[in-house]
C-alpha cells in the first residue's frame, strides 16, 4: 500500500499532506456539544480511489466527523469538503456525491430485494430506463443477483450487508462511507466484502471505512487514521505511522530444546531496561521479549546467546500491526491524563508530602 501523504505523530501536530487532489478534504474540524469537544482540530485528506481505516473507541469522534461529511451536522469551526465542495454551506450537493451505509440499515416487511432498491433508486431520483439499469448493475458489482426475488427479511445478515452496498451505490457515488461493514459476518462474507471494497476502490471511488476488526482493516487500506477523545493521533499510511510511533519491538527466540529456555533467560534477561518485559513459552520453546533498542543490541545479544552455548534455532522479530499501532496510540493519548489525574488526588500529594518531610 502506497500513500502520499506524511503522517502526524501521536500528539497530531502535523498536517497531511498529498500529491494528489483530495477527494475529502477536513481542515481544523472542531465540534462541540455545550461543554463537551467531540472534535478537536480534525486534519485530514482523502484522495481519489483511496480507502481509509477511520478507527477508535467508540465515543472517539467517529460518529461526528462522518455526520459532518454527510452534512447531517454542522461543525463549530473549522471546514470539511467533498470534491470542493463545502459540506456545511452545500450540504444538499455533498449528499449528491456521498453514499453511507450503517452499521444497521432498516428495510420493509414483505419487500423483495428488486422492490427494495427500486424504492431507493426512486428516492434519488433515478427514473425510467436508467432506474432499472442502475439497479442491474448495482446487484452485479456486488454479486447480489441471485438474492433480486427474496424478502429482504429472510436475507443472512451477510446477503443483507450486499443488499445494503448496493443501494449505497444506487446514486453513483463518488464516496462512500462504511459503518462497520464486517460486523457480524462470518470469515467467507468478510473476504466477499473485502474484495468487494477493494474493487470499488479501484474503480476510482473514494472509501471511509470504520471497524473494530482491526486485521481485516489493515488488508484493505491505503491510509489509517487513528482518532482518540476527539483528536486525531496518528494519520498515514500504516508503514508510515508504525515508524513515527515510539513503538516496543517483540522479539522472540526459539531454541532447540526446552531444557535450554533457562539458559536463554539468564543471558536475554540481564540486558533488558526495568521497562522491558520477558516471557517464556514450554510448549513453543520460546523466549519472548520486548525492547526500544536497536539493531546493534539485537546482534549482540545473538552473539551472546550463541558463545554461551544456546542453540538459537529462530531469532526474529515480530512486525506490528495496525492493532499494535492503534493500542500504542490510545495508550500514548491515556498516559498524560492518568498522571493529571494522579497529580490531583489529595491522597496523592500527601502521600508525597510525608516522603519529602
Amino acid at each position: 500500500m502506497t500513500s502520499q501523504t506524511t503522517p502526524s505523530n501521536a500528539n497530531g501536530s502535523s498536517a497531511p499532506t498529498s500529491d494528489k487532489q483530495p477527494v475529502i478534504l477536513t481542515r481544523e474540524l472542531t465540534k462541540h456539544y455545550g461543554n463537551f469537544v467531540a472534535l478537536d482540530s480534525l486534519t485530514m485528506d482523502v484522495a481519489r480511489g483511496e480507502i481509509l481505516g477511520f478507527i477508535g473507541p467508540n465515543g472517539a469522534g467517529k460518529t461526528t466527523t462522518i455526520k459532518i461529511l454527510v452534512g447531517l451536522a454542522r461543525p463549530t469551526s473549522g471546514s470539511a469538503s467533498i470534491n470542493g465542495v463545502d459540506c456545511e454551506r452545500s450540504a444538499r450537493d455533498v449528499r449528491k456525491m456521498v453514499g453511507y451505509m450503517p452499521d444497521k440499515f432498516g428495510s420493509y416487511d414483505n419487500m423483495r430485494v428488486l422492490e427494495y432498491l427500486d424504492f431507493f433508486a426512486s428516492a434519488f431520483g433515478i427514473h425510467g430506463a436508467k432506474r432499472k439499469q442502475r439497479i442491474a448493475d448495482v446487484l452485479e458489482l456486488t454479486g447480489a443477483g441471485y438474492m433480486r426475488d427474496r424478502f429482504v427479511e429472510s436475507l443472512s445478515h451477510g446477503m443483507q450487508k450486499k443488499v445494503g452496498i448496493a443501494r449505497t451505490l444506487l446514486h453513483d457515488p463518488q464516496v462512500l462511507i462504511f459503518d462497520e461493514p464486517a460486523n457480524g459476518l462470518d470469515p467467507q462474507a468478510r473476504i466477499d466484502l473485502r474484495e468487494l471494497l477493494l474493487e470499488l476502490g479501484r474503480l476510482g471511488k473514494t472509501l471511509i471505512v470504520t471497524s473494530h476488526i482491526l486485521p481485516e482493516l489493515s488488508r484493505i487500506c491505503d491510509k489509517v487514521a487513528i482518532i482518540t477523545h476527539g483528536k486525531m493521533r496518528a494519520f498515514g499510511n500504516l508503514a508510515d505511522i508504525m515508524s513515527t510511533l515510539r513503538q516496543r519491538r517483540t522479539i522472540e527466540v526459539q531454541v532447540e530444546s526446552h531444557d535450554q529456555l533457562q539458559l536463554a533467560e539468564q543471558r536475554i534477561r540481564p540486558r533488558l531496561s526495568e521497562s522491558d518485559e520477558l516471557s517464556l513459552s514450554e510448549a513453543e520453546g520460546m523466549v519472548r521479549f520486548t525492547t526500544e533498542n536497536q539493531d546493534d543490541f539485537l546482534a549482540d545479544i545473538v552473539g551472546d546467546l550463541i558463545a554461551g552455548g544456546v542453540r538459537v534455532v529462530q531469532f526474529r522479530e515480530v512486525q506490528a500491526d495496525l492493532e499494535d499501532a492503534f493500542l500504542s496510540v490510545t495508550r500514548e493519548a491515556e498516559e498524560p491524563k492518568a498522571e493529571l489525574a494522579k497529580a490531583s488526588d489529595p491522597g496523592v500529594k500527601q502521600s508525597a508530602a510525608r516522603e519529602t518531610a
